[in-house]
């Protein structure tokens, strides 16, 4: 790569999700929704007609595409369209299992009706690549068009790779984010049979009672761009991408590696890229799945790294519920909203922190705070680490 890399900057981003639909709904919900509670927290009263030309076309689109298209909508309304060549405007998604809803209705009318019944539209609207083609599709995109599937650590790790692509010179902007809605019966009894949905139906991160997550849904996509082209078409630049990093645990398909090895070698690497030290992070925006072995291994991992208690902690999970594949685009577009409103939202659900973990959990209500570099980690079976380091904007 000749030269210094390029300057990424944030310049619009939409959301989607169980707590608030769009940026200001969200951020509301973050900090007055109550806890997530049940097997699954879902968007109520869903209605994608606004996103589609017609009710048909709407129909044609699976649950995890209609909530991209709606995310990228607000998106490109803030950001504008940046003017690059289309060919270097690239689109780098991800989801963590695709259009579930889709399969798993088409399967039942398979074996109730015959396979002649099934849809011809069942494997584009479930494939996991639909959201994104979706995206690049409605907005003329034709740049590289990549969907990232590293299950929960998916969104963190398509945005770092479309950083990557505009800091290295390979694309002038990207569209990028993730989706998901898998809160489906089959889906939801298989996380439930594994033992990793709370049995009590209450997501309460870090709590020393946590016994398992509450399954969420949602999308946020977020325009990212070279910094010059965003200054130069005079931009509201929200903030800016400093680096970030993925590695593996090669450990187990479902456990973090003990100690939280992978995620300290994670977050060590995404602060090398962004040319920081530890002491420089003024916020994590924590994975905090409310699982027993997750967030033991991460609050691990926060203090080899920073130290113990030296960082205030948050995961929005306690509100959101776990959004698999787009948990790291809700939890970045919660961070842009901490840099936005200066404070960090609360972890909801949690009332009695594990005292072995050691961390600075935010409880209880907002910390004002004044902004500075965050982390995003989200890690994912398979031993996928990722970790986002963000920053706003002087």
């Amino acid at each position: 790569m000749p030269g210094a890399p390029r300057r990424v900057a944030i310049t619009g981003y939409g959301v989607v999700a169980p707590c608030g639909q769009g940026r200001q709904a969200f951020w509301n919900g973050l900090l007055s929704s109550p806890a997530a509670t049940g097997r699954a927290v879902e968007i109520a009263d869903w209605d994608p007609a606004p996103y589609f030309a017609n009710p048909k076309e709407a129909r044609r689109a699976d649950r995890v595409e209609q909530f991209a298209l709606a995310a990228a909508s607000e998106a490109f309304d803030m950001a504008g369209r940046p003017p690059v060549d289309p060919g270097r405007f690239g689109t780098i998604f991800a989801t963590g299992v695709g259009g579930l809803h889709t399969l798993e209705e088409q399967i039942q009318i398979r074996l109730e009706k015959g396979e002649r019944r099934v849809s011809p539209f069942l494997v584009p609207m479930m494939m996991a690549n639909a959201a994104g083609a979706a995206i690049s599709m409605r907005y003329g995109l034709q740049g590289p068009n990549e969907t990232i599937v590293t299950a929960c650590a998916a969104s963190t790790h398509a945005m770092g790779y479309a950083a990557r692509l505009i800091a290295w010179g390979r694309c002038d902007a990207v569209a990028t984010g993730g989706s998901e809605a898998a809160a489906t019966p089959t889906g939801l009894a298989g996380f439930a049979n594994m033992t990793a949905l709370s049995t009590v139906g209450l997501s309460r991160p870090f709590d020393v009672d946590r016994d398992g997550f509450v399954m969420g849904e949602g999308s946020a996509v977020f325009i990212f761009e070279d910094w010059d082209t965003a200054v130069a078409r005079g931009a509201t630049i929200i903030a800016e991408v400093l680096g970030s990093a993925s590695n593996a645990d090669a450990h187990h398909i479902t456990a973090p590696s003990p100690g939280g090895t992978g995620a300290i070698a994670c977050m060590r690497l995404a602060l090398d890229e962004a040319g920081l030290s530890p002491a420089d992070i003024r916020q994590v925006n924590a994975h905090g799945t409310s699982t027993p072995l997750n967030d033991a291994a991460e609050a691990q991992a926060v203090n080899a790294v920073f130290g113990r208690g030296n960082v205030p902690v948050t995961s929005t999970k306690g509100v959101t519920g776990h959004a698999l594949g787009a948990a790291g685009a809700l939890e970045a577009a919660a961070v842009l909203g901490s840099f936005q409103h200066r404070l960090i939202p609360p972890t909801v659900g949690t009332s009695k922190v594990d005292p072995d973990l050691g961390v600075d959990l935010v409880l209880g209500a907002p910390r004002a705070w004044e902004p500075g570099p965050t982390i995003s980690n989200n890690f994912g079976f398979g031993g996928h680490n990722g970790s986002i380091v963000l920053s706003p904007v002087d």
